[in-house]
């Protein structure tokens, strides 16, 4: 009895001896697989390289089928919401990816302007003229709603 409360005080799970008895469901191989490197104890088996290797491309989409995975030629859009433009401008101002980039909304670290999609997270108050951007639909409801004007 003294041997049970330790292992109540020291473990959650019942402890069951395995390798034992003929009809139990822990003989034999005792749960473990069949026989070999994994059978025995301590076993440690190093990862096989070459295949993790040969898996990564697919996982970075560029699998098989990676002409109509990937296009290195589109430009992913800086995601900019309406509450960034409320803070950032003043009623009546133009929104452009340049002006986003002088009131430090987004950083463009290239001499090219990188392309810029406003999204509808957040509300508008202000009259803004958009231009150059792309704009979702809901983001363009609130821009008109508020008085301003969208242009791509």
């Amino acid at each position: 009895m003294a041997n049970l409360n330790i292992l109540e005080r020291t473990s959650k799970r019942a402890y069951r001896r395995v390798g034992r008895g003929q009809g139990s469901t822990r003989g034999k191989q005792s749960g473990r697989g069949g026989k070999g490197q994994t059978a025995r104890a301590g076993h440690k088996i190093r990862p096989e390289w070459r295949d993790i290797i040969k898996k990564l491309p697919k996982r970075r989409g560029h699998g098989k089928n990676r002409a109509s995975t990937v296009d290195p030629t589109r430009a992913n859009a800086v995601p900019v919401g309406l509450e960034l433009l409320e803070a950032a401008f003043a009623t009546g101002a133009d929104v452009t990816p340049k002006t986003l980039k002088e009131h430090g909304v987004i950083n463009g670290r290239t001499k090219r302007l990188p392309m810029v999609k406003i999204l509808g997270n957040g509300t508008l108050s202000k009259k803004l003229m958009v231009k150059g951007c792309h704009v979702s639909v809901t983001a363009r409801a609130a821009i008109e709603k508020a008085g301003g004007t969208v242009t791509e």
